[in-house]
């Protein structure tokens, strides 16, 4: 108010100036002359125009012009004062403090049995302030010192995404050396300090991966995201944040929330003292449904395999397989090859790093195979082939076909095209239960030619009424949907890509492809694992899911706990399960003595399907689904391998040492199976 009283005075006395400016100056005696005789008075200029009046004029015209200036600083003056005084003591105080921001730990994230999969641990950080870019000299030293160049720590310090009275984090994971030398040489890095962090840690290395997923530091699409959300964490420039997996798709739980410290300080930026501070608050530990030890089993399975087939002369470019819990939609593990360590992202990863992960050459390691590839099925979806059929009376469950190892659609072995079985001597006569046992190709060309002729789209609906075409609602990013091609799609994509309106039409060698998980058909392993939870259990479905709860920072409790949600639940008859399961029990058993003896030193019984996949340009998709117990089913686990000769000598394996973690029962035989599909 003292800068508004000296205002008013200001104005007072200009006022008071003018005022005797007007006295002196507009009533002067020279306006006036007095005849000497005595005669009245009368006007010396006798004209407007005369020198004495125009004065006057222009006197009462500045009057006019300073006045209006003094009302406009007045009125302004009482806005600023009276109407805007507490947006402008706002910004005043904001001159006056700054906030500086601290990083807080997130929560752990463990397995079902609470082990640790991903942890914090100090990390050694090289800090400094902003005056060190007046110092060339220290700058150097400080990069000569930490192993970096003098551009790049530049570039550290010239970042004020911490704040502006934050120190400046230059290097993390420093060695205790170069902590020990700053320390004894305050006078050399008198801006230069080093603090102990917190950053992600691993301690089972990269097990896990594709699901835990990786952090890195807040994009710019978050960031205007965070901006524009009403909700949930607000993020600033600097943030650490989850970039895929767990730590992405629960990112609101792990994500802590950060330390506040309002400084005050002067005009020069420097800071006079505390004005008050908010700490940290760690983020919450997540218990997945993950056990480690199936987890370790899956991985190093994938691993073994993959490296046998290679030496054979196989490529193996990639593989996946999971495990779930049929009962309740939980996963007990999840794996895909090849695969990466999320350390490399600890601090910040290196161009070349990057670019080797998302090197075709390297095959993606980052890609989530189980949840992401989209694959052919092959036989593994003879199964809900032979559902349809039965659903839509193309079959019945005493039907029967003769396979003579090849197959037209008249019969004749001079019509084309001639579509072979994979046992191309021929499997004789064949039951549906029989098909499915021995994965004759022929007995589902049947079923599909028997949809075309009635002119049904059944498989297909029976195939999305199994999941298939649609996305499963893993509580992970980046699934995929998969395709179940119809007429529809057919004409809609190839019509966009410019073939004739006959090329682009369905035809009967679709309904035969699609029979036997070929043609233009796209799965996900989730989504089979899925479909065979459904036979499995008889018709329901749980969503899958890797979390199990929120831990409570008190005790081992959980604050909050995964609600398991039913997403479907597929009506069969009885006698329709019964033939399925007859099928799918003698793949196990039946279809090969060297395969069976892989399973029948694993105590429980176990029902399932191999799967070879054709592919363009490249060796087969190799399948293989089961669940087990068969009478009482309690877990489902399937996966594929990418580049191999057959499902049977390839993920078999790994399904099998899958089921022998999880019952603790491992694969004994050293039996090779000489099967083709």
């Amino acid at each position: 108010m003292d800068l508004t009283l000296l205002i008013v005075i200001v104005c007072v006395v200009v006022a008071v100036a003018l005022v005797v400016v007007f006295v002196v100056f507009g009533r002067s005696e020279a306006n006036f002359t007095f005849d000497i005789g005595g005669a009245s008075p009368r006007a010396s200029g006798g004209s407007d125009s005369s020198t004495e009046k125009t004065l006057s004029g222009r006197l009462v015209g500045l009057a006019v012009v300073v006045g209006g200036v003094f009302t406009t600083l007045l009125a302004r003056l009482w806005s600023m004062q009276l109407v805007s005084s507490d947006e402008y003591a706002a910004q005043a105080e904001s001159n006056r403090t700054s906030t500086v921001y601290t990083q807080a730990p997130r929560g752990r994230i463990l397995d079902r049995n609470g082990r640790e999969i991903v942890v914090n641990r100090p990390s050694l950080t090289v800090v400094a302030s902003s005056d060190v870019l007046d110092d060339d000299v220290e700058m150097q030293l400080l990069a000569n010192l930490i192993g970096m160049p003098t551009q790049a720590v530049r570039r550290k310090i010239q970042d004020t995404t911490e704040g502006q009275q934050s120190l400046r984090t230059v290097s993390t994971d420093v060695s205790r050396r170069v902590v020990a030398f700053i320390g004894e040489h305050p006078e050399v890095f008198p801006g230069v300090a080093t603090q102990e962090r917190s950053v992600r840690s691993y301690p089972h290395g990269s097990l896990a991966a594709h699901i835990v997923g990786y952090t890195g530091t807040v994009t710019a699409e978050q960031l205007e995201a965070s901006a524009e959300a009403t909700d949930g964490m607000q993020y600033r420039s600097g943030d650490v944040v989850g970039q895929s997996g767990v730590e992405y798709q629960y990112e609101s739980v792990l994500q802590g929330i950060r330390g506040e410290q309002v400084v005050y300080v002067d005009a020069d930026g420097n800071v006079l003292g505390l004005s008050s501070s908010v700490e940290e608050q760690s983020g919450s530990d997540l218990v997945l449904t993950i056990d480690l030890d199936v987890q370790q089993a899956a991985e190093d399975s994938l691993e073994r395999v993959m490296n046998e087939l290679r030496d054979t002369g196989y490529a193996a470019t990639g593989g996946c397989v999971v495990a779930v819990d049929c009962t309740n939609g939980e996963v007990i593990a999840l794996a895909s090859a090849p695969t990466f360590s999320p350390s490399v992202f600890t601090g910040g990863i290196s161009t070349a790093d990057w670019n080797a992960l998302n090197d075709e050459g390297a095959n993606y390691p980052m890609m989530n195979r189980a949840i992401s590839g989209q694959y052919p099925s092959g036989s593994v979806i003879k199964p809900l082939t032979s559902f349809a059929a039965l659903d839509y009376g193309v079959c019945n469950t005493g039907s029967s076909w003769y396979c003579s190892g090849w197959w037209t659609w008249d019969g004749d072995p001079n019509s084309l095209p001639v579509m072979n079985c994979w046992w191309e001597t021929g499997h004789g006569s064949m039951s549906l239960a029989d098909g499915i046992t021995f994965s004759c190709d022929v007995v589902f060309y049947e079923i599909g030619k028997g949809f075309y002729n009635i002119d049904s789209e059944g498989m297909q609906e029976t195939f999305r009424r199994y999941g298939l075409g649609s996305l499963t609602g893993i509580d992970l990013p980046s699934e995929a949907s998969g395709r179940v091609p119809d007429a529809e799609w057919k004409w809609n994509y190839f019509k966009e890509l410019g073939y004739s309106d006959e090329d682009s039409s369905w035809k009967g060698g679709d309904n035969a492809n699609i029979a036997i998980g070929q043609g233009d058909m796209l799965v996900t392993a989730i989504q089979m694992v899925c479909a065979y939870c459904s036979i499995a259990n008889g018709g329901p479905v749980w969503k899958p899911h890797v979390m199990r709860g929120v831990r409570s920072k008190i005790g081992d409790g959980f604050v909050s706990e995964y609600r398991c949600e039913q997403i479907r639940d597929v009506e069969e008859d009885q006698s329709f399960r019964d033939v399925i399961a007859q099928g799918m029990e003698g793949v196990i058993y039946r279809e090969d003595p060297s395969q069976a003896s892989h399973w029948t030193n694993l105590d429980v019984t176990v029902r399932g399907k191999t799967g070879t996949a054709e592919q363009p340009g490249g060796d087969p998709i190799g399948w293989f689904i089961a669940y087990a117990p068969a009478d009482d089913p309690k877990y489902v686990v399937g996966g594929n391998m990418d580049r191999v000769l057959q499902g049977a000598s390839s993920a078999m394996y790994v399904v099998r040492d899958v089921f022998g973690a999880i019952y603790g029962q491992p694969d004994t035989s050293t039996a090779t199976t000489t099967i083709a599909d």
